[in-house]
């Protein structure tokens, strides 16, 4: 059973009805709107659910691939003919933040549309505003616009786009609204993130990786839709040998139709022995303590003297540099090289790992409080190996 081949149910009834009883558990226990359930709250069947990918890389393929089917649908439906059509492909316009992870671009490279690239504003958020004369801009230029990404928790900065706003823009402009919350997506299982992630709830997809923040091993990525139609209609191809048979009772789905590889393992009953060994109750506390964490390391930082946080601290993201103000050059230039000199010692050094990231042409340093084996000890040496080497840098800063 745990080496099943779980592409339709008929290939392992087990792993396919224990995949859409869990997402939808999971779904329940980060507070996803009742759109996103594969069994509504009378026990019908629901037109959303969930299905685990590999990565949220792959959540955002068969995200645009929806958007894309069901933006030519639409445009069906509205008169346009096969051939229309067809002139609309090299059209379609995705749109997604300077912010937003490189999976966006990469899916955008895979289904072959153009992708557009919208300055984020001083916190690094995607708004509505910008959204808005970018779309204008480009259906000026005979453009089709059809996808959005707004981020939950950006990969740079853990910032949260204004999801409100993209969700007004997205139902105005008829766009597929994709949430990608890969990172900080697990910390909705903590009620007081919630009101963090307003706008959401209007979405058209949304995903989250459970192997991030959430105990679960490599490599489980949670992608739930509101409406599997379009979804279902952009990757489903039958063949003889792909035989649809269920128990008519059943709501399971057949997940080849909702993912791009034909196999799949069974990722479900990893999630399901997390969820039910730790509990609501454990996995909270998990994700609490490694951003208590990550707020100590901010504290202790401030307190330093020589640091700047460069962005709060929300989750366990740390976000901070040696400003100029601590260099006696008092400059940008000698700041940005003082920490790019700073990343790359405490990386040659070996006793901790963190990368370093540019904002707007700041160089800046993110370590990310998450492991499910970290201690306080882990922190206190992290913060004795930061302040260690940025004595040097900044003692050799010309």
């Amino acid at each position: 059973m745990f080496s099943v081949v779980g592409f339709s149910w008929i290939a392992s009834p087990a792993a396919t009805e224990l995949e859409t009883v869990v997402m939808d558990w999971l779904g329940k226990l980060i507070g996803l709107d009742k759109r996103f359930m594969s069994i509504k709250e009378d026990g019908t069947e629901g037109n959303g659910g969930g299905v685990i990918q590999g990565t949220a890389c792959e959540a955002h393929v068969v995200a645009m691939l929806a958007g894309k089917e069901r933006t030519l649908a639409r445009l069906m439906a509205e008169g346009a003919s096969k051939n229309d059509c067809d002139q609309v492909h090299p059209k379609l316009v995705a749109y997604f933040s300077d912010q937003t992870h490189s999976s966006g671009e990469k899916a955008a490279a895979v289904i072959g549309c153009r992708t557009r690239i919208v300055p984020s504003d001083s916190a690094f958020r995607l708004v509505k505003g910008a959204l808005l004369a970018a779309i204008e801009e480009d259906r000026q230029a005979g453009l089709v616009p059809f996808f959005v990404c707004g981020t939950f928790g950006t990969t740079n900065t853990a910032a949260i786009d204004d999801l409100p706003g993209i969700a007004d823009v997205a139902a105005a402009e008829k766009l597929w609204f994709h949430v990608d919350a890969a990172y900080a997506g697990a910390a909705l299982v903590c009620p007081e993130f919630r009101p963090l992630a307003r706008g959401s709830e209007r979405a058209d997809s949304f995903n989250f990786n459970p192997h991030k923040m959430m105990l679960t091993n490599f490599d489980c990525s949670a992608l739930w839709v509101a409406d599997s139609t379009h979804l279902v209609s952009a990757l489903s191809i039958n063949r003889e040998y792909l035989p649809r048979v269920k128990d008519s009772t059943s709501f399971a789905k057949d997940y080849r139709d909702w993912q791009i590889p034909l196999g799949r393992r069974f990722r479900a009953l990893k999630l399901w022995f997390v969820m039910r060994m730790y509990g609501a109750s454990g996995i909270r506390a998990h994700i609490r303590q490694r951003v208590e964490w990550a707020k100590w390391l901010e504290t202790q930082l401030v307190a330093d003297g020589r640091f700047e946080i460069v962005t709060p601290v929300v989750f366990g993201l740390v976000v901070f540099r040696i400003p100029p103000s601590a260099l006696p050059a008092g400059t940008e230039c000698a700041a940005n090289r003082a920490n790019a000199e700073l990343v790359k010692r405490m990386t040659a050094d070996g006793r901790v790992y963190l990368l370093g990231t540019s904002l707007k042409g700041m160089n800046v340093l993110r370590p990310a409080i998450g492991s499910t084996q970290g201690t306080q000890a882990n922190m206190d040496l992290l913060l004795e190996v930061i302040k260690e080497f940025a004595t040097a840098v900044v003692a050799e800063s010309d």
